[in-house]
């Protein structure tokens, strides 16, 4: 057995590819239409895990748009997504200059929550030890659930 991709339902494509790529830094893999189905499928993944998803299928995040207006509540129902990142402060710095609310602040230099445009939670672990704490996060309090 092996672990192949979190799927998430997104109500604007759009929007979404703009969180989880330009602002996260997902790269997009592939894409596919369904016609009959009326429904798109993107395959997301992190760039250390890119090359090899488009090989062998490394751990993927799937987007699924139905074309048809849904509402999707709950998005926390599941879990959380969660990535590993080089430098936690440097990436909450600039999710957050970018309109990314940081749920929870990465206060030990480990770890940090932020939510996708649908409410999903996502986990950011920092790589390898944690980074010695520092300000603003340090200090900075919890903002909205995660």
């Amino acid at each position: 057995m092996r672990y192949l991709h979190t799927m998430v339902r997104v109500r604007d494509l759009e929007e979404s590819l703009d969180f989880y790529v330009n602002k996260l830094g997902l790269e997009e893999i592939r894409r596919k239409d369904y016609e009959k189905g009326r429904f798109t499928l993107v395959f997301l993944a992190a760039p250390e895990d890119s090359a090899r998803a488009k090989a062998a299928r490394a751990p993927e995040l799937e987007l699924t748009y139905n074309w048809d207006p849904e509402d999707y509540t709950g998005g926390r129902n599941f879990g959380h997504l969660a990535y590993l990142v080089d430098d936690i402060y440097a990436l909450c710095e600039k999710l957050q200059k970018s309109g990314v609310t940081i749920n929870r602040p990465p206060r030990d230099g480990h770890m940090a929550f932020i939510r996708s445009p649908d409410g999903i939670s996502i986990e950011l672990i920092q790589k390898g030890d944690p980074l010695p704490p520092r300000e603003p996060w340090a200090s900075a309090e919890n903002i909205g659930s995660w």
